[in-house]
């Protein structure tokens, strides 16, 4: 059991919600003439912060000398971001907004966010399982 379920579970849950209204708020302007689709940023904001740039030249920190300090955990900054999406589509109005991509991708954020629940719920339950049973499964 991990306690870093805690920490990253909730916040790709609040993602995973904010990205449901980007991507109805873009299906609601199909056909505004001039509306540029948005998209949400966090997966890869979550994969830079836990494994840094480039993860093939990220140093290890170790202690040299047993009265220096452990490495500290570093905390959690990664925050979902709306970014604006000004790719154009051969449209007459200037609308970029695909209503089959956008239904595909709220049918995935759909799923991605029912994963997520069933690890947050399953991580609860093994919890409680350890609370109550005293022992971890």
């Amino acid at each position: 059991m991990s306690s870093n379920n805690f920490n990253y579970l909730p916040r790709a849950m609040e993602a995973a919600n904010i990205r449901q209204e980007v991507i109805s708020h873009n299906i609601a302007n199909v056909n505004t003439p001039n509306f540029k689709k948005s998209d949400l940023v966090f997966e890869e904001l979550l994969a830079k912060e836990l494994y840094g740039e480039d993860t093939g030249n990220k140093l290890q920190m170790v202690r040299t000398h047993d009265k220096h300090l452990p490495p500290a955990e570093i905390p959690f900054v990664a925050i979902p971001s709306i970014v604006p999406n000004n790719q154009t589509l051969m449209r007459v109005d200037n609308n970029n907004v695909d209503i089959d991509i956008e239904m595909a991708n709220l049918a995935k954020n759909q799923i991605y966010f029912n994963a997520l629940s069933t690890q947050m719920s399953n991580y609860v339950k093994e919890l409680k399982n350890v609370i109550t049973s005293g022992q971890s499964g």
